[in-house]
């Protein structure tokens, strides 16, 4: 997949704000992700089909609000009721998916293209976003996804590891400078790094 990058015109590496003096441990380390495909997987309301059936990448779609499935190329995402978000590394064609999630109980749509993916790391992390989004981040776990708004732009947290503090981003690609802007003007006081 050839993605042009939505932050190319402002993501500039370097380190930010007040490093002065940390090490590069405590400095919140803030990247864009480009290689992952990602797709949503919507099961009709009419849809009876039994869910543990559904076996992709040796995963089963979440049952329960905000939990994440994985291994370490696949991560399904419970976004909604009947609704999930599909986001890895591996190249999974529409046709493929159609075949496990059958036309007459589910719809599927690629969003690889339609959004910005950023991720930030460290110990910080959960404190940076804490500046713009209402939740109550000492709830959010490994394997924990949430939808929420960061300085009214909407998007979804996915809590990829806790120690060290590792979170992906996703907002839609038209809101991605902007939200790029607002993470880095949260992260100014702690010191961060891109990369």
């Amino acid at each position: 997949m050839k993605l042009i990058s939505p932050l190319k015109s402002v993501l500039k590496k370097g380190l930010y704000g007040d490093y002065d003096n940390k090490k590069e441990d405590n400095l919140i380390h803030i990247n864009e992700i480009n290689d992952l495909y990602i797709f949503q997987i919507a099961q009709y309301k009419k849809s009876s089909l039994d869910l543990n059936n559904l076996i992709l990448d040796d995963l089963i779609l979440p049952q329960s609000p905000n939990k994440v499935n994985c291994n370490s190329e696949t991560r399904l995402l419970w976004s909604g009721p009947k609704t999930w978000l599909l986001v890895s590394k591996r190249k999974h064609s529409l046709n493929n998916l159609k075949n496990i999630f059958l036309k007459n109980d589910f719809a599927i749509t690629d969003l690889s293209h339609s959004r910005t993916i950023i991720e930030i790391q460290g110990k910080n992390s959960k404190e940076v976003l804490k500046k713009g989004c209402p939740y109550n981040f000492n709830e959010l776990k490994k394997n924990i996804c949430i939808n929420s708004v960061f300085h009214g732009i909407t998007l979804t947290i996915d809590m990829i590891d806790d120690r060290p503090e590792k979170l992906r981003l996703f907002v839609l690609r038209s809101f991605g400078e902007s939200f790029y802007h607002s993470i880095t003007d949260a992260s100014l006081e702690f010191g961060y790094k891109t990369q």
